[in-house]
């Protein structure tokens, strides 16, 4: 508890996205199409789209988060008068921005995935089966039996 305030800030900041991108999860796999959990296909897009939010209030914690250090460290290593030991810009911020940047590109598909299941049903498609050449044949001289070969095969004879 003897740190800084803007390192508790992004200490806070980055739990509460840790607990947001959890619950994120959560209702994430409650809200799929694929699981039997969550209800009807319109409660469960309503689900998605609450773990949507979720994952882009993560997103925007989580950058807030590695932003204000990164700030914090730029402004010290150009200051000419700060006398103590100066940071750089490591790994760990650029991971930060990434993960942070997936989650709200995350949290925007979970939102958009709720158009679908409003607007339209799902329409089914009736298979009517193939035709060849050779079953539009034996239909036709189904009643009279030949037994003579036929003298022509093409590529539809055998399917």
């Amino acid at each position: 508890l003897s740190l800084t305030g803007y390192i508790q800030a992004c200490r806070g900041l980055m739990i509460s996205a840790v607990c947001l991108g959890f619950f994120g999860a959560v209702f994430g796999l409650v809200g799929m199409k694929c699981t039997k959990v969550g209800g009807s296909d319109q409660t469960k897009a309503k689900i998605a789209c609450l773990a949507g939010l979720l994952f882009i209030l993560s997103g925007l914690c989580s950058m807030t988060s590695c932003s204000l250090y990164a700030n914090r460290i730029t402004s010290e290593f150009f200051d000419p008068s700060y006398v103590a030991q100066k940071y750089e810009l490591g790994a760990a911020l650029f991971i930060g921005w990434a993960g942070a940047s997936l989650c709200i590109i995350g949290g925007i598909i979970f939102c958009f995935s709720i158009a679908e299941n409003s607007n339209s049903a799902r329409r089914g498609y009736a298979y009517n089966g193939a035709t060849s050449v050779m079953s539009s044949r034996t239909k036709a001289h189904n009643s009279v039996p030949d037994k003579t070969t036929p003298k022509h095969f093409d590529k539809n004879a055998y399917v």
